[in-house]
């Protein structure tokens, strides 16, 4: 499969749903995947009139598997360069995109799939979907984000999932809060659709800023401080901060100009 069709995008109103399209190997990741992923993302950022982004896989079992570890085996995955797409994949997977990210499990995620998910903002999961780190059972251990599990969900689960490498089902992964709500396998991806679209109808730099602000302070709120005290006086000084407050005194829908 080549580099161009790995990843398929679409466009659905103010929302871009980008597909990991790898299915005959259950859209593992590859260093063409990833690239192709951080581009997209990078695409959507410098796009005004996309406010929300759908992750999803191809097929109806498995979102992402992790490393395509046939070549890891053969040492043709290699290690980020200087393309700007995967540097853009490791800055998602440090949470470091503006733009709204909702994971759409069509299917198991586990490994570095997993880790795509943790770096999405919301995730709805499909029911029969599975969900871990298996890395350990590989003479690994999560790279991609997973280590820092502990700063999403209690420690004590984030332990138990890094440490035993054993998958929990999407009822528990709903339970300790790896996912956000669990649907119907048929539905996952208008669940997904319809969440981001309620996103994507808030005004952006309100949502960016929150988006910034809840993932910093769980990691500097020092930092976080700082920002919230830069980000009021910018964004409380917007036009939309303007328009938000005339629609709501007006009664109707407010127009969000993204300035």
């Amino acid at each position: 499969m080549s580099e161009e069709n790995v990843l398929v995008q679409e466009r659905v109103g103010n929302t871009l749903v980008a597909r990991l399209n790898r299915p005959a190997a259950r859209n593992a990741l590859t260093p063409e995947l990833m690239a192709a992923l951080g581009r997209t993302l990078l695409e959507a950022e410098s796009d005004a009139d996309i406010r929300a982004v759908v992750l999803t896989g191809s097929g109806d079992r498995v979102f992402c598997p992790g490393m395509d570890l046939r070549a890891f085996a053969k040492g043709t995955q290699t290690a980020p360069g200087d393309d700007p797409g995967r540097a853009a994949y490791q800055r998602f997977l440090e949470g470091g995109f503006t733009i709204p990210v909702v994971g759409a499990a069509n299917g198991s995620a586990l490994g570095g799939g997993m880790e795509l998910l943790l770096a999405c903002d919301v995730v709805v999961a499909s029911e029969t979907a599975k969900f871990g780190f298996p890395e350990v059972k590989r003479g690994l251990f999560p790279a991609g984000g997973g280590a820092a599990l502990g700063t999403r969900i209690p420690l004590a689960h984030a332990l138990e999932l890094v440490l035993t490498g054993d998958p929990v089902d999407a009822p528990r992964a709903r339970e300790i809060g790896l996912v956000n709500s669990v649907v119907g396998a048929d539905q996952v991806h208008a669940a997904a659709m319809e969440l981001a679209g309620r996103i994507a109808a808030n005004a952006p730099l309100g949502v960016a800023a929150a988006k910034e602000l809840v993932r910093t302070t769980l990691t500097d709120p020092d930092r976080a401080a700082a920002r919230q005290r830069e980000l009021q006086r910018s964004v409380f000084a917007s036009e939309d901060a303007k328009e938000g407050a005339t629609a709501f005194m007006e009664k109707r829908t407010p127009l969000w100009r993204g300035c």
